[in-house]
């Protein structure tokens, strides 16, 4: 066993993460889900979502039988919502090529839709106590600062020397205290701002510390000003009741409910009335909502549009639902908060 991976097992028994609730199985649908919802995701915002999840989808049949509609709004607020999608596309191709079972073989592992290498290591080692390493960001953070390697983790040139690095420190025994190690040692020690070198058992080997580099070491990924966009969201409102859309699958926000949109420079009222066909009046515009996702800013103007007259039949990817019954629905998280701010005014 390398000197690192035997402090790093050290370290995580005595001071690692041993409560989280998907650390009370070796269930390897329970450590999927939970390796699915920890992508990008911090996880003291996951652990609420992740128990709502498996209490309504507790089996990989379960979840393989519900609508879409129904996993997007249990994951609704989470984002990265194609994490969602693959997960439920995934667990029905296990219904229908695996029986049912998770399978243990770690190259079919990866075949599953949104499950790459270093998922599909975390679930075999947590799930099947295989040897595999993983390489998530803090991973890279913890290899790149240890054993000084410059350059964004995120080039292949970069990422491929952290792979051989990993791989060479991956120790042939006591796998998920190691790999679960790893997880908390970058989470809680080796952050990226204000790491604790103080307490980091690592200090005398970590050429990082050594060379005074800690505090630009991974190098960042070079920074680009984020492009704005603009569009207008339709409140389409009668007898309390919103008109919302489904998004396609592809695409931000797809999958999930939404209001219909228009681009900034068309005029409301015709467009509701031409795509529509429905004759609406303008009420009182809300305040500007900026929403960031990772390429672009969105700036989102909503109008609420009153109906005059009858409400012809919603379209297939249309429905009417009150408004406390909208802020349920499976919404993107900004389309929640203007329906809760209409809320408010009483429309």
């Amino acid at each position: 066993m390398s000197d690192f991976a035997e402090k790093l097992i050290a370290w995580q028994q005595a001071h690692g993460r041993h409560d989280l609730p998907w650390q009370q199985t070796r269930d390897p649908y329970a450590i999927w889900v939970s390796e699915i919802m920890l992508q990008q995701t911090q996880v003291s915002a996951v652990i609420a979502y992740y128990d709502r999840f498996m209490q309504r989808f507790p089996t990989i049949a379960s979840l393989a039988e519900a609508e879409q509609d129904e996993v997007m709004r249990y994951w609704s607020g989470l984002g990265y919502y194609s994490r969602a999608r693959n997960l439920h596309h995934a667990a029905q191709t296990i219904m229908r090529e695996h029986c049912g079972i998770f399978p243990t073989d770690f190259d079919t592992i990866q075949t599953l839709k949104g499950i790459g290498r270093s998922t599909a290591a975390a679930i075999s080692v947590f799930a099947f106590n295989q040897r595999q390493t993983i390489l998530d960001g803090n991973v890279k953070r913890v290899l790149a600062r240890l054993y000084a390697v410059e350059g964004w983790p995120g080039l292949p040139d970069v990422e491929k020397k952290l792979w051989q690095i990993a791989e060479s420190v991956l120790p042939s025994q006591g796998l998920p205290a190691y790999v679960q190690g790893l997880m908390d040692f970058g989470a809680t020690l080796c952050t990226r701002s204000k790491p604790n070198c103080h307490r980091c058992p690592m200090q005398a080997s970590c050429l990082a510390y050594q060379q005074q580099m800690v505090s630009v070491l991974p190098a960042p990924k070079p920074r680009k000003a984020l492009p704005e966009k603009q569009t207008t969201v339709l409140m389409i409102l009668d007898a309390g009741e919103i008109l919302l859309e489904r998004r396609p699958n592809h695409g931000i926000w797809g999958g999930l409910w939404s209001l219909p949109e228009l681009s900034p420079s068309a005029l409301a009222v015709p467009h509701v009335k031409t795509t529509f066909d429905m004759d609406v009046e303008p009420l009182e515009t809300l305040p500007v909502l900026w929403h960031t996702f990772t390429h672009f800013k969105l700036e989102i103007t909503p109008q609420p549009l009153l109906l005059q007259g009858k409400r012809p039949p919603p379209a297939p990817n249309q429905q009417w639902l009150a408004l406390e019954d909208a802020v349920a629905a499976a919404l993107p998280t900004p389309v929640r908060t203007l329906i809760k701010e209409l809320q408010q005014l009483r429309f």
